[in-house]
């Protein structure tokens, strides 16, 4: 990474971390991630990009984390709580202590910036 003051960010040269969510998590499907991380710095925070093939899983969130929804659709449920639809175009924020499920319906692609 640069000392640079800005970031662009672009994953064009940026090898994606493999991965999906534990198990015992997943409720329907067989959803898998690829994660570019084009910032990672000191304090716990990180921003890219993400990417999930469709599926249903638990979610549970200890860190606070700004979303855009570049392309696809997914559903987040919170545990008691509303049901959102989120799609291109849409930006939201999750706070620690959020419980509920992702569902990816269509691929789903989002810049993230995560403060642990």
């Amino acid at each position: 990474m640069s000392d640079a003051r800005f970031l662009k960010v672009d994953v064009s040269g940026i090898e994606p971390e493999m991965g999906a969510p534990a198990a015992d998590r997943v409720i329907s499907g067989a959803p898998a991630f690829c994660t570019w991380n084009a910032e990672e710095a000191d304090g716990g925070l990180y921003a890219g990009i993400w990417e999930s093939t469709p599926g249903k899983w638990r979610i549970r969130y200890d860190e606070w984390e700004f979303c855009h929804i570049l392309s696809g659709v997914s559903v987040i449920t919170e545990d008691g709580g509303e049901v959102r639809t989120v799609k291109a175009g849409d930006s939201f924020v999750i706070r620690p202590g959020f419980k509920g499920t992702w569902e990816v319906v269509e691929t789903t692609r989002k810049e993230y910036v995560i403060r642990l």
